[in-house]
C-alpha cells in the first residue's frame, strides 16, 4: 500500500500534467487522490513546499536512471545516456512543459534553482565518467577533455528540451546533431581497412546464420 507522502506526490505528477505550474491548486492535486485538501496541507504546507519535495523525487528517479547506461562501451554508454535524457523524455510533453513553467521560476527562487543545478551536476559527472573511461580504453580522442564535453552535452541536452518544448523543434534533429558531436568531436577516427574487414565478417557471420 502506497503511503500518504508519496501517493500525494505522484498525485502531484498527474495534476502537473493536467494543469501546468501556474494554475495547479493544492485542490487539484488532492482531487487526484483519495485524500482531501487538508491532508495534503499535513504533509505539505504550501505548494511551493509540495514542488519542492516533488523536485526530490524527481531527482531520486533520475539519478537511479541514469546510473548505469546501457551499453557494452563507453560510446555505447555516453549514447544511450544522453538519449535517456532526450528522446525518452520526449512523449510526455504536458509534463515536459510543466517543468518548463518550474524551471522558469528559478532565477527568482533559490531552493528550486538549487535542486535543479543537481540534475545538471549529477547529468554532468556521469558524462564526465564515461568520457574518462572512453579515453582510457583508446575508443575515445586522447586530446578530449571530459569537464568541457559534460559541459557542452548538459548545455545542449538542456537547450533541446527547452526548444522542443517552447518552439516545438523536432527532437530528432537534435539526437541527429548530438550524434554527429559524438563522433566528430569525441570518439577515435575509425581505421578504412578494419571497418572493412568487421564488414566482411559480419557478411560472413550473417550468411553462416541464415543457413
Amino acid at each position: 500500500m502506497t503511503d500518504a507522502p508519496t501517493e500525494i506526490l505522484h498525485a502531484t505528477h498527474r495534476a502537473l500534467c493536467e494543469h501546468g505550474y501556474a494554475e495547479l491548486t493544492m485542490q487539484d492535486i488532492a482531487d487526484e487522490t483519495d485524500l482531501s485538501k487538508a491532508s495534503i496541507h499535513y504533509h505539505y504546507d504550501c505548494k511551493h513546499d509540495l514542488l519542492l519535495a516533488f523536485l526530490d523525487h524527481l531527482y531520486e528517479r533520475f539519478e537511479a536512471r541514469i546510473a548505469d547506461p546501457e551499453g557494452a562501451t563507453p560510446e555505447a554508454k555516453l549514447r544511450s545516456l544522453v538519449d535517456s535524457i532526450v528522446t525518452r523524455q520526449s512523449d510526455a510533453p504536458a509534463f515536459q512543459t510543466a517543468l518548463l513553467e518550474i524551471k522558469a521560476q528559478s532565477p527568482y527562487d533559490d531552493a528550486f534553482r538549487e535542486r535543479l543545478r543537481r540534475f545538471d551536476d549529477t547529468f554532468a559527472a556521469a558524462v564526465r565518467t564515461i568520457v574518462e573511461e572512453g579515453i582510457e580504453d583508446g575508443s575515445f580522442r586522447d586530446d578530449v577533455d571530459p569537464d568541457k564535453v559534460a559541459s557542452f552535452l548538459t548545455t545542449f541536452v538542456n537547450g533541446v528540451q527547452t526548444r522542443h518544448v517552447g518552439a516545438g523543434h523536432p527532437v530528432e534533429e537534435s539526437t541527429a546533431a548530438l550524434d554527429a558531436y559524438i563522433d566528430e568531436m569525441v570518439c577515435c577516427e575509425s581505421d578504412p581497412g578494419d571497418d572493412s574487414d568487421a564488414s566482411n565478417t559480419g557478411q560472413t557471420d550473417s550468411g553462416g546464420a541464415a543457413e
